[in-house]
């Protein structure tokens, strides 16, 4: 199979989504929704992103990326007002304005970009085994 930016980019986008909701999961490998704090198993929730997916240059920002539940990644469009209260408290009032500029540039992944996101996050996610 020929590997192509857009299949490189998916297999990123699952390994990336992976961490993010395992990364803060408990020993009974539960989380908690972002925004509303529902607590369910990591692989109940989503990859939910305070600057859209679409933006390239944020789509892979640890920051931007938080675990949610469907309810509020999908039926309520993400939130994004609690989203946005909740970056704040935890990374500092400046995170909102680091997200939405970065956003607003340009970027075009290259093949051994997404080749090096996906092995770093196939690494962090030993961790977890």
């Amino acid at each position: 199979m020929k590997e192509t930016i857009s299949l490189l980019k998916k297999q990123a986008d699952k390994v990336f989504s992976e961490y993010i909701r395992r990364r803060d999961a408990d020993w009974k490998d539960e989380n908690f929704c972002f925004t509303c704090g529902v607590k369910k198993h990591w692989k109940q929730l989503q990859c939910g992103h305070y600057e859209s997916r679409g933006n390239n240059n944020t789509r892979f920002d640890e920051r931007n990326s938080q675990p949610q539940c469907a309810k509020c990644n999908v039926f309520h469009y993400g939130e994004k007002t609690i989203f946005a209260l909740r970056l704040m408290e935890k990374y500092g009032k400046g995170i909102l304005d680091d997200l939405r500029n970065k956003a607003k540039q340009t970027k075009q992944f290259t093949k051994d970009e997404l080749k090096s996101i996906i092995k770093k996050y196939d690494r962090e996610l030993l961790k977890y085994e």
